[in-house]
């Protein structure tokens, strides 16, 4: 008898759990959440739901969006409970254009960003190789064309001074442009007979012929292709850096537009270690001179294997142009400050519109990277192409960049259903920008200087990125430039072009909804809806609210990918 009421007991006892565990909402019975995020201040991108105080996540998705009551009844003995003390909750900022191995590893070489001068270089140079003594490369990045001077271009001599015998090769903060030593030089066996590469150029001394010590765009790789490559383990450590790094700054996703395709399998082995916290998308860097089979191939091989939430390889990058500043970037019209000069284009037009349309028929989705007001419009050129050939609709082809553009091209991108990948802190109007940039482009064309504002009015749609390693991977210094375009000091103060400010809330969106949309999955991404990928970040502050030029101090004090904490500030 004891034992059968015993049992009895049980049962109930059972039964009062489960009901306990159990609510109901809209008319269905539904499971407890895995997390909810209550008290919070949420801005969700929706639309029909524009603010909300807390989110409930189970099995990875939002499985709801509401107030806190409503949230609090998704609660059960097992549910995470995050408080978010009234701040501001986002979906996770997708950043549309990064080069991310390459980012990570520069995570641990010198860091020459913000120099001021020769002199400051050499001296973060002496205090690295301090660190690092030997006589192996020092590799680095981040010096700027202005630290130059009225040159715009660096010299040997300066890394001569301190390395006579080691080796020492830097990238500029563009990427378009390195730095070597002699003795890099001499080691890649680079004289003054060596001839140019193919869209690359080994700056010489007018009067010697020697090479100064300057590679533009290609003939970087002269260089490159000697120094030791990272090894396996190394890469791997470098992208659990750049995976830290980014989910600090609230980024869940990122867009490749260059060098991780070779890196697939190393993601795909932090995937299934369970160390991947990023989202990636991964596109094919493919290069000049055509589209060759083997090139499909590859492309073909990767998006079978790879094309799902964590892991996609659907989309293909070109570089049409150059830079601005090292005068490599296609231009209409010369250079203002050398008429012999119009940039060029990397690609002969009917090849890469050749390839386009051919890669458009396969479904995947274009990148192309132009700068110039021509590499602009030859990239709408060839998308207009692809349309007209293929007649097939919503492929949301991308132009990365778009320093500047011809007036009569800015409603193409509306048009053609071309989207705008643009990275706000390009326009940060520092001496970069505004003593060598828009000298070298002149007014007229500085007057349409990063004009998102002018695409955005004329129906384009906008997405954000940062170009990482080009600048930093933290998006709030971006959202400040769109939403400012001055620098944290406030100069210019009129601001550089002005008119092409946004508001916050339009710069949130081309880092959340909008770049979802540049990559195909605002359907899953990009805001915080029922349905959707459990994406979401908690600010320190709210941006809405404070002042434009304190934007930047923004730091992230949660980041949940998937429904998984994968950053916690530490709030002692």
């Amino acid at each position: 008898m004891k034992t059968r009421t015993l049992r009895l007991f049980l049962q109930t006892l059972l039964l009062l759990l489960c009901v306990a565990a159990f609510t109901r909402a809209q008319g269905r019975i539904v499971e407890p959440a895995d997390i909810i995020v209550v008290h919070g201040h949420v801005y969700t991108e929706n639309p029909k739901q524009p603010w909300a105080q807390a989110v409930a996540i189970y099995r990875g998705k939002i499985v709801a969006v509401g107030d806190d009551p409503e949230i609090e009844r998704r609660r059960g003995m097992g549910t995470k409970v995050i408080n978010a003390g009234g701040k501001l909750v986002l979906p996770g900022i997708v950043d549309c254009h990064v080069h991310f191995l390459d980012g990570s590893l520069s995570l641990g070489r010198v860091n020459l960003e913000g120099s001021k001068d020769p002199a400051d270089i050499q001296k973060r140079l002496r205090e690295y190789a301090a660190q690092r003594p030997g006589d192996d490369w020092i590799l680095g990045r981040g010096w700027n064309y202005a630290m130059f001077g009225p040159e715009a271009l660096p010299h040997k001599k300066y890394l001569d001074e301190i390395f006579p015998s080691r080796p020492v090769f830097l990238e500029g903060y563009d990427g378009h442009t390195y730095w070597a030593n002699s003795k890099a030089l001499v080691l890649a066996g680079i004289t003054r007979d060596t001839p140019d590469p193919p869209n690359g150029t080994i700056v010489r001394d007018p009067k010697t012929g020697e090479a100064t010590g300057a590679l533009k765009e290609s003939a970087q790789g002269l260089v490159a292709k000697i120094i030791p490559k990272p090894s396996r383990v190394e890469q791997l450590l470098a992208l659990r850096a750049g995976m830290k790094w980014a989910n600090e700054h609230g980024i869940t996703r990122v867009h490749s537009a260059g060098q991780d395709f070779e890196a697939l399998d190393l993601f795909d082995e932090m995937r299934h270690r369970g160390d991947l916290s990023v989202r990636m998308y991964i596109a094919y860097f493919l290069n000049p001179p055509e589209l060759r089979p083997r090139d499909l191939d590859a492309i073909d091989h990767a998006r079978k294997k790879f094309h799902d939430d964590w892991i996609d390889a659907d989309a293909v990058k070109f570089m049409v142009d150059g830079v601005v500043e090292s005068h490599t970037a296609a231009m209409l019209e010369p250079y203002s400050d050398d008429p012999s000069l119009k940039g060029k284009l990397f690609w002969e037009p009917a090849n890469y519109k050749a390839a386009v349309a051919e890669l458009d028929k396969h479904g995947l989705q274009l990148l192309t990277h132009a700068i110039g007001d021509y590499g602009v419009r030859t990239a709408l050129d060839a998308y207009e192409n692809a349309v007209t050939r293929n007649h097939k609709g919503d492929r949301r082809p991308r132009v990365e960049h778009i320093e500047t553009i011809a007036a009569s091209d800015i409603p193409r991108f509306s048009k053609l259903g071309v989207v705008a990948s643009m990275q706000p802190l390009h326009s940060y109007p520092d001496s970069d920008t505004l003593e060598v940039w828009a000298r070298n482009a002149g007014p007229d064309r500085a007057s349409r200087a990063w004009a998102w504002k002018s695409i955005s009015d004329a129906g384009g749609r906008l997405a954000f990125g940062s170009d990482w390693p080009v600048v930093t991977l933290n998006p709030w210094e971006g959202v400040q430039t769109a939403v400012t375009r001055q620098t944290s000091e406030g100069k210019p103060e009129a601001g550089f072009v002005p008119e092409q400010r946004l508001t916050v809330a339009e710069a949130i969106e081309g880092y959340t909804l909008g770049a979802a949309f540049a990559g195909r999955r605002e359907k899953s991404e990009g805001s915080l809806e029922i349905g959707k990928l459990a994406d979401l970040i908690i600010l320190s502050q709210n941006i809405f609210d404070v002042n434009p030029h304190k934007i930047d101090a923004t730091k992230v004090v949660t980041t949940i990918v998937g429904g998984r904490v994968v950053y916690q500030a530490d709030t002692k």
